[in-house]
């Protein structure tokens, strides 16, 4: 696959990162050869220096043989000018990051589609989802639901208190068991099970589960302690706090607190009256203890700095606050604060990348994430008729090492997998990977003729 990425920044860095693995064909294209020159010392890719809205330039790039046209520099309105003209010269499929909500509004979208925009991508809106969703449970460090909650994967951080701990999963995770166990992240490894396999105190497990169950795997872990998140303090002003604040659910009451006093002023006017604006440092322990800090199940970090919102939350919770999250758009940073035990961890880069990644899939692929603590990949398939897993069970599959099957809704019920399970066309499958090249996954859930497709077109791009 052919694919050129515009802007050397976070996000083209990380999807040149997650994309450089799959060997595919990269070109990055970015007017300053400072940040390309250390893009391409890190990663097998091709570097172009020009201006992305330059005709010359995408031309240079093969953007008419480009099977994926990626624009995510921090300049919207290059991203959506780059992927008109890209799709003008016959690139198959066009992505644009955007700083603004109102593109992602439905008649906004299907606009800029008719123009060549295939996919607008705004990570701030996508970052207040998970902050949203990861707050909706205090006990958990993630959450991603597939169907509305038909099937939901929970990341939970383990202690001495967990029943299951030091027992092999064979023992756990029997057919019949309303869990399975599909990923847990030791320290720096991140494993994919099987039977032999045992949960250890301080593991983050990656459950995999059906909603009505979510009761008992808060007992089964040790979390029936934490209470429900009411009351949530924001530390930072920005766009991804508004969209938190814009999208939290009725019965959660917010306070946000910002340094500088122009942004309060404009938070003022963005946000509802319930959410109270403070003017302060949220890293000042007496502020935090003068707003109520003791009675804050959450606190959530969100200021363009990573050591603050580590420094933050660490505080938060040196004063009792169970529920802490951070944003850490520093990758390098990622590792120290999972070892500091800071909580959930948001990065946009690598949410709005796993976004992108889903796009250049083959296959129909609903949902892709990247699990960033584990270092692994979660994606929702649907399974083509007369694909390779229609055809036997799962047993039978010889999936690649390291990759799991978690579970798969069929119509709107979620269901659990063993290795007796028959999938069937249309079921929604569920599966990681750790270390695995995803598309190596589509010629299980396409079809043959779609399969034979793929072969051809790679053929006839040889042959060229």
């Amino acid at each position: 696959m052919k694919i050129i990425i515009t802007g050397a920044y976070a996000i083209g860095t990380h999807l040149a990162r997650l994309l450089s693995r799959n060997q595919e064909e990269i070109t990055i294209i970015d007017d300053d050869q400072d940040r390309l020159d250390k893009i391409g010392a890190d990663y097998d890719l091709l570097t172009l220096c020009g201006s992305p809205s330059s005709l010359k330039t995408l031309r240079e790039a093969g953007t008419a043989n480009a099977d994926l046209f990626i624009a995510v520099s921090p300049d919207e309105n290059e991203n959506i000018n780059s992927c008109i003209l890209a799709h003008a010269l016959h690139a198959k499929k066009t992505v644009a990051k955007v700083n603004d909500a109102e593109y992602v509004e439905e008649d906004v979208r299907q606009f800029y589609k008719d123009l060549g925009v295939d996919v607008l991508i705004y990570p701030e809106i996508l970052a207040a989802k998970e902050i949203n969703n990861g707050l909706k449970m205090s006990w958990v460090r993630q959450r991603w639901d597939v169907h509305g909650g038909a099937l939901v994967m929970l990341a939970i951080k383990l202690r001495d208190n967990c029943k299951i701990l030091n027992q092999p999963l064979k023992d756990l995770c029997g057919p019949d068991d309303p869990y399975h166990i599909v990923a847990i992240k030791r320290g720096r490894e991140t494993i994919i099970p099987g039977g032999n396999d045992e949960l250890h105190c301080f593991d983050l497990a990656y459950f995999m589960t059906t909603k009505q169950y979510i009761p008992y795997i808060r007992e089964i872990t040790g979390k029936t302690g934490y209470v429900d998140v009411r009351n949530v303090m924001f530390m930072g002003g920005g766009m991804t706090a508004v969209r938190a604040l814009q999208s939290m659910p009725e019965y959660m009451h917010a306070k946000i607190i910002e340094v500088d006093p122009d942004r309060c002023e404009e938070l003022n006017q963005l946000i509802e009256d319930k959410t109270l604006v403070i003017e302060g440092d949220a890293r000042d322990t007496a502020l935090l203890e003068d707003e109520g800090i003791k009675n804050t199940q959450a606190f959530v970090a969100l200021t363009g700095n990573a050591e603050t919102n580590i420094l933050a939350c660490l505080t938060a919770k040196r004063l009792g606050v169970r529920k802490t999250v951070a944003d850490v758009e520093n990758l390098d940073y990622v590792s120290m604060a999972e070892s500091l035990d800071i909580g959930t961890i948001i990065n946009k880069k690598a949410i709005a990348a796993s976004r992108i990644y889903q796009v250049m899939l083959d296959a129909d692929v609903l949902n892709v994430t990247f699990l960033m603590s584990a270092n692994a990949d979660v994606a929702e398939f649907v399974a083509k008729e007369d694909s390779k897993v229609t055809k036997m069970t799962v047993r039978d599959l010889r999936l690649p090492q390291d990759v799991t099957i978690g579970g798969l809704v069929r119509g709107d019920k979620g269901m659990l997998v063993n290795g007796n399970t028959q999938i069937e066309a249309g079921d929604h499958v569920v599966v990681f990977c750790h270390g695995v090249n995803m598309k190596v996954l589509e010629r299980f859930f396409n079809s043959p003729r779609k399969i034979e497709a793929i072969g051809r077109d790679l053929l006839n791009r040889l042959s060229l």
